[in-house]
């Protein structure tokens, strides 16, 4: 029998079941953050939105883009946070179809437990590439989702990417 190990999901898994001391919202401090951080998610930083890769990945390159104010409505971005986060939303998938050779995008969002939103106060949106053939048996009989590359090594492709459009 093969076993293939993906660590990252019992942190994940465990936040579910525990109570923390730290109650802050972890997007808000993403927003403190910049691409040049070591530990840092974050890939771009706009002036009111800005794109973190999802530290619990669908496929490889899922992004969420998101506003700095801690909101939870879509009724509470204001004229600038709407236009940027459909600008970075653009921007975004030309990033994963360019540096990371996406072939398809699912984007959404999740507005209420209900739907599905593992943090639902603080809005964000998601855009997960796609790939033909990237989905395969793994999640349908194991309850397992292949990723195929350090995220580290993504972000540095996204990040170089998104730099090199300031040029």
């Amino acid at each position: 029998m093969k076993r293939l190990f993906s660590p990252w999901r019992s942190e994940y898994i465990e936040s579910f079941h525990q109570e923390t001391e730290d109650k802050s919202c972890v997007f808000c401090k993403a927003a403190g953050e910049t691409p040049e951080d070591k530990d840092s998610l974050v890939v771009l930083r706009g002036e009111f939105i800005f794109v973190l890769m999802n530290r619990y990945p669908y496929n490889n390159g899922h992004l969420l883009i998101l506003p700095y104010r801690h909101i939870s409505n879509l009724s509470d971005l204001n004229e600038n946070e709407r236009l940027e986060i459909f600008y970075l939303l653009e921007l975004s998938i030309e990033a994963l179809g360019k540096a990371l050779k996406a072939q398809g995008h699912n984007i959404g969002t999740n507005l209420g437990k209900v739907a599905g939103a593992g943090i639902e106060d603080h809005l964000h949106f998601h855009i997960v590439p796609r790939w033909n053939g990237d989905t395969n048996f793994m999640p349908v009989l194991n309850d397992i989702k292949l990723i195929s590359e350090e995220m580290s090594k993504t972000k540095s492709k996204l990040v170089s990417y998104f730099k090199g459009l300031n040029k």
